[in-house]
């Protein structure tokens, strides 16, 4: 909650500076920040419902929220790149004076206050995609506080008042790649692709290293959201009783999980020799 009333304090003042100092950069700040507070907001909702038990509607409960939220975060983002792109290119064709000194002043509270909000945000961001998209967020409106400042102490010594947009340019560009990577990361878990880190190729040889088993075959591996792995398989063993599955059901789960990270695993035995037609 501080982090989000903060971007809006943050917003208000640059909004204001912006249109006095005659600063596209920090009108470009002042969207980024804006959006900053929307993002916090939708990360915060998602993270809520990702935490909600599984029903019988939702039988995975309602994790992949968070997955969605980083999408429409990192969307929003994307849109404001463009349109700050716009409007620098067309301030660099149609350059207007700027108050270097008040945009000075205004850059550097916002630095400040992006500084607290991302050091906030910091620790949640190693493992949660949601998270992370948040605090691309707040980084990037620190590190385009920081070009904002140099620009403006530019500005007032040099009178380079091209560096404004161009530094608007720098920064949705900046911007729109991070936002673009974790869009990917995200559909890549909305599409079911293996998690990355983990090979197909080096995942199968270990399963047939497990005693017990002479083959595995149907298997499927997705992501439910940034931690939760699941692997399903169908499992050939000798012919046998029921019971004799559990210790090398145990195995293949203490495998998984040392080896790539899996944490849910769904098994389903068969005698090689007479279900699938292999050698046992």
């Amino acid at each position: 909650m501080v982090t989000m009333f903060l971007n809006f304090a943050i917003t208000i003042v640059e909004v204001i500076g912006g249109v006095l100092s005659g600063s596209l950069s920090l009108i470009s700040d002042a969207l980024h920040n804006f959006s900053d507070g929307i993002a916090i907001i939708i990360s915060y909702v998602a993270l809520r419902l990702s935490q909600k038990p599984r029903s019988n509607q939702y039988t995975f409960g309602l994790k992949r929220a968070q997955i969605l939220a980083a999408v429409v975060n990192s969307a929003v983002l994307l849109a404001v790149c463009v349109y700050l792109l716009r409007e620098a290119f067309d301030k660099l064709l149609h350059p207007q004076q700027v108050d270097g000194g008040l945009m000075l002043v205004v850059a550097s509270f916002g630095l400040v206050a992006n500084l607290v909000g991302t050091w906030l945000l910091h620790r949640g961001a190693k493992n949660n995609l949601n998270i992370r998209s948040a605090y691309l967020h707040l980084l990037s409106d620190a590190v385009s506080s920081v070009a904002v400042i140099f620009g403006a102490i530019a500005i007032k010594l040099f009178g380079l008042i091209w560096i404004d947009p161009l530094l608007s340019i720098i920064i949705a560009i900046y911007v729109g790649w991070e936002s673009w990577k974790i869009i990917q990361s995200a559909i890549d878990v909305l599409m079911l692709k293996v998690p990355a880190g983990i090979s197909m190729e080096d995942l199968d040889p270990k399963l047939k290293e497990v005693p017990g088993v002479s083959d595995a075959h149907h298997i499927h591996l997705w992501q439910v959201d940034d931690c939760d792995v699941h692997f399903e398989a169908h499992i050939s063993v000798e012919d046998g009783l029921i019971s004799a599955t559990a210790p090398i059901a145990g195995l293949i789960e203490q495998t998984l999980h040392k080896n790539f990270g899996i944490n849910h695993v769904t098994l389903q035995f068969e005698a090689g020799n007479c279900l699938t037609g292999k050698p046992s």
